[in-house]
């Protein structure tokens, strides 16, 4: 299945109450970026549950539904810890540029969390820019790590380093 639209990277967005307001600002700027595959919230419920929602967002990731994830809720601390129970996701907290961008150069991170109570919409939008035009940069240290990852998801934990 391809993830890519007339060229756009697919990335799948989704939110609960926490960032709902966040997301109604983010949504059309990434739109005009990306080919959205929005998950929800699509109204404030405050009643909500960020697992709902962040694993939306997970799923689409680990089943290739999505090339890369965004996830938005109060803190992004719930959201990220939902996201890396899925195998194949790699999820990171960033509430800046540079964890954003070197998530993705060092971790080959394929999916964000955003506190929206943390940021505001102009540091969000910076934040995803360099999330979204990151690549792994495949260095041997780097898939070296990775592939320890990897063996440690398919439950090879008693295995020392």
């Amino acid at each position: 299945m391809s993830t890519k639209t007339a060229g756009k990277l697919r990335v799948a967005l989704g939110t609960d109450h926490g960032g709902f307001p966040l997301k109604a600002d983010l949504l059309p700027w990434l739109q005009a970026k990306c080919d959205v595959l929005d998950v929800g919230a699509f109204a404030y419920d405050s009643k909500d549950d960020y697992p709902d929602f962040a694993g939306a967002v997970a799923r689409a990731v680990a089943t290739g539904k999505a090339e890369r994830g965004i996830i938005i809720c109060g803190s992004g601390v719930g959201a990220c810890i939902v996201a890396n129970k899925f195998p194949g996701v790699r999820g990171g907290l960033c509430h800046d540029t540079y964890s954003a961008h070197q998530g993705v150069e060092h971790d080959d991170m394929n999916l964000i969390c955003l506190g929206a109570r943390i940021i505001g919409i102009e540091i969000a939008k910076e934040i995803v820019m360099a999330f979204l035009q990151a690549r792994f940069s495949g260095e041997e240290r780097y898939r070296r790590r990775l592939e320890k990852l990897r063996a440690i998801e398919q439950g090879a934990l008693n295995r020392s380093p």
